[in-house]
This record gives C-alpha cells, sequence and structure tokens, in this order.
C-alpha cells in the first residue's frame, strides 16, 4: 500500500504518540482522520496536520461509545470515500495496587484499551472488505508481555489486544491486514522526577529512551510493506529482555 494520498484514521489523535504518528502520516502525503475527546488540544493538532499541506478531519469520538464510533467512522467515509488505515492508539494507564482497583476502574481500562479498538475495526472493517484492501494496527505495548506491579488492568487489556491482533488477522485475510506495534518509553509522562527517566533509561538496552517517531516510522514500514500481518512488532530499546 502506498502511504501517499492514502487515508489514515487514528484513535487518540490529538495528543501525545497518537498525535505525532499522525503528523508523520501526514507528511508522507496521507490524509489524516483523527478522533479526540473534549478538552484535548484538537484544533492544534488539526492546524499542525493540515500545515503538512494534507487534508485533515478532526472528529470528537470516545472510545466507549460505539454510536460515537460509528458517527466518526460514517464521517471519516463521507469525507474522504474510504478509510484505508486504521490506527487504534488511544489508551488510558491505571497504576493502583491490585487489593485496590474498583470494578469501575478495572471495567474502564478494558473498555478503552480493549473494547475500544475491537469496536473501532468492526465499525472499518466492512468499508475495507468492500474496497478490497486495509490495514488494522493496534498500539499495544510491552506490559502485554512483562508483568508490571500495579498494572494489572492495564496489563491484561494490551494482552488482550494483543490476542485481539492475531484474531483479527486470521478472519480478515487476506483482505485486511492486521497488526500490532509494543512500544517501549517512546515519550515520558509531563512532570516525570528525574529519577523515574534515569531508571527508564537504565531499563532501556540501548541506554535511551525512544520517540514517538520510532513509533511512527514503524506503522509507515507495516503500512507499506504487504506481507506482514498478525505479528506484533516491538520498538522498545531492548526494555522487553530486561
Amino acid at each position: 500500500m502506498e502511504l501517499r494520498g492514502s487515508v489514515i484514521m487514528l484513535t487518540g489523535g490529538a495528543i501525545r504518540v497518537g498525535r505525532q504518528i499522525a503528523i508523520h502520516m501526514a507528511k508522507q502525503g496521507a490524509k489524516i482522520v483523527f478522533t479526540y475527546l473534549p478538552g484535548e488540544p484538537w484544533k492544534e493538532a488539526q492546524a499542525e496536520i493540515a500545515a503538512t499541506g494534507t487534508d485533515v478531519l478532526a472528529q470528537p469520538m470516545d472510545v466507549r461509545d460505539t454510536g460515537q464510533i460509528r458517527a466518526a467512522v460514517a464521517a471519516g467515509l463521507a469525507h474522504f470515500g474510504r478509510i484505508d488505515v486504521l490506527i487504534n492508539s488511544a489508551s488510558v494507564w491505571l497504576k493502583a495496587p491490585f487489593l485496590e482497583i474498583s470494578e469501575a476502574a478495572w471495567d474502564n481500562a478494558l473498555d478503552i484499551n480493549l473494547k475500544g479498538p475491537f469496536m473501532c475495526s468492526q465499525a472499518v472493517a466492512p468499508a475495507m472488505l468492500r474496497q478490497g484492501r486495509g490495514v488494522i494496527i493496534n498500539i499495544t505495548d510491552i506490559s502485554a508481555f512483562q508483568p508490571w506491579s500495579g498494572y494489572a488492568p492495564h496489563g491484561a487489556s494490551k494482552a488482550g489486544l494483543v490476542a485481539l491482533t492475531k484474531t483479527l488477522a486470521v478472519e480478515l485475510a487476506p483482505t485486511v491486514r492486521v497488526n500490532a506495534i509494543a512500544p517501549g518509553t517512546v515519550l515520558l509522562p509531563p512532570n516525570c522526577p528525574p529519577e523515574a527517566e534515569r531508571w527508564l533509561t537504565e531499563k532501556a538496552l540501548l541506554k535511551r529512551i525512544g520517540h514517538p517517531t520510532d513509533v511512527a516510522r514503524l506503522a509507515q514500514l507495516i503500512i507499506e510493506c504487504d506481507y506482514f500481518t498478525g505479528s506484533i512488532l516491538q520498538v522498545d530499546g531492548g526494555m522487553a529482555l530486561t
């Protein structure tokens, strides 16, 4: 699949890694549909993407709401006539001791990190099958493979996303390719303390923190190389090995 001219839909595209993926893809000539939550700086993201010279559509959407998902997909199809790539980037991090996690907090993590990508993929896949091609990329992380103390819902949801990726790859082949990217630390949280940054740097075999463009370039490779499907590709500087 040629990236230039393709239509890419990203969830969570107004902030952090999702935003950087959207900007990278736009610079390569892709057309962009991105979703955002109220309160996120979507206008700034839209302007930055548009500044690359591409066409961009921003849509409000909560991945926990199937009605909003269908509306955002319908808007993207109405505006561009097709959706070639879906990148499920929207995610939430919950840190709490296992015995203190409420049912509501558990449900929220699973709804956003696992059910959301499932529902978005289900909404987009029929159009991809009709047009005869499509790519779905799920953004998981290395918590799917490593136990992280204090992150039970997050790790469970991301491990589930790995399983979902493989299942969709089987069910949607050969027309739609489905893969996942598992980043390590590529963007520090706001106000990250220096000691945490040092620990994360030392944990990586390459002794440095990555960048969102590392994820974006890997996503570009998955889109353009049409022999990837059912793959879970790590871009973590070797963190999963430590």
